[in-house]
C-alpha cells in the first residue's frame, strides 16, 4: 500500500536507491542512466523511478532538503518498501582548503547540529557513521574512475543561513556541509541497512566559489556514476 508520502505499490521500488535532494536531478538520473525508467512517485513533486542499470534493477527518487525531509522518505522506503541499500548523492559546501569546486566527498562519519539524533538518546552522543562496505566500494570506485575523491567527516547542519560556525568545524578536519546525510545514517544504524553519502562540492565557503543552480541539476555525473556503481557492487 502507498504510504503517506510515496504513492508507490510494493514491489515498485528496487531494494537499492540514490537518494538526491532535488526531485528534478532525480529525473536527470532516471532518464540518462537508467535504462526503462518507470515514475513510481510524484506525491509533493517528489520524482521518483526505477530501471536497470547494466542490468541491475535500480531506483532513484528525491528527498527534498534537511534531515527532516530525507528522515520522512527514507523511513518509508526502508520499513514500507523493504529497501537495503542507500545512497544520498547531493551537493554540499567546502570548508576544508584542501577540498576544492566539482570535487567528491564520501562522507565516513556525519556531525550534525539536529536534535533528531538526541531526541532518541539524549545521554549519549550517538556517532553517524556510513556503513564501511558501501564506503570503501565507493572510494575505489571513485579512484578507478580518476575522480578527484576525499573521504572524512563533514557536518549535517539544519540551517543554510546562520548556525554555528561552519569554518571552525573544518579547522578539525571535516571536509564539509550539507544538511540531510546525518539523518540517514542514523536511519541505517536503527533499521540495519547501508546508508552511505557522495557529495560534489557546489560552493567553497573559504573562497566564495560557487556553482549555478542549472549546473547542479544537471553536470554533476560524477557522483551519480559513482553511487550508481556503488549500488549494484557485489
Amino acid at each position: 500500500m502507498p504510504t503517506p508520502h510515496i504513492e508507490a505499490q510494493k514491489g515498485e521500488i528496487a531494494d537499492k536507491i540514490l537518494l538526491p535532494g532535488d526531485p528534478l536531478r532525480a529525473k536527470f538520473i532516471a532518464e540518462n542512466f537508467l535504462e526503462n525508467p518507470v515514475q513510481f512517485n510524484q506525491v509533493r513533486g517528489m520524482l521518483g523511478f526505477t530501471g536497470t542499470y547494466k542490468g541491475h534493477r535500480v531506483s532513484v527518487m528525491g528527498t527534498g532538503m534537511g534531515i527532516p525531509s530525507i528522515s520522512i522518505y527514507a523511513n518509508e522506503l526502508i520499513t514500507e518498501y523493504g529497501v537495503k541499500r542507500l545512497i544520498r548523492v547531493g551537493t554540499a559546501g567546502s570548508i576544508n582548503e584542501e577540498v576544492h569546486i566539482r570535487d567528491l566527498v564520501i562522507g565516513q562519519a556525519a556531525a550534525t547540529t539536529s536534535a533528531i539524533v538526541r531526541h532518541d538518546f539524549p545521554d549519549f552522543d550517538f556517532p553517524q557513521i556510513a556503513d564501511f562496505d558501501l564506503l570503501d566500494k565507493a572510494y575505489h570506485i571513485a579512484k578507478d574512475l580518476g575522480i578527484t575523491t576525499h573521504v572524512g567527516n563533514i557536518l549535517s547542519s539544519d540551517l543554510f543561513y546562520g548556525g554555528p560556525d561552519a569554518l571552525k568545524i573544518g579547522q578539525l578536519g571535516v571536509k564539509a556541509v550539507e544538511m540531510e546525510a546525518a539523518g540517514l545514517y542514523y536511519l541505517g544504524a536503527k533499521h540495519h541497512v547501508q546508508t552511505l553519502g557522495i557529495m560534489t562540492i557546489s560552493d567553497h565557503l573559504l573562497t566564495g566559489e560557487a556553482t549555478t543552480s542549472e549546473e547542479r541539476q544537471l553536470t554533476f555525473t560524477d557522483m551519480m556514476k559513482v553511487g550508481l556503481e556503488t549500488l549494484i557492487a557485489e
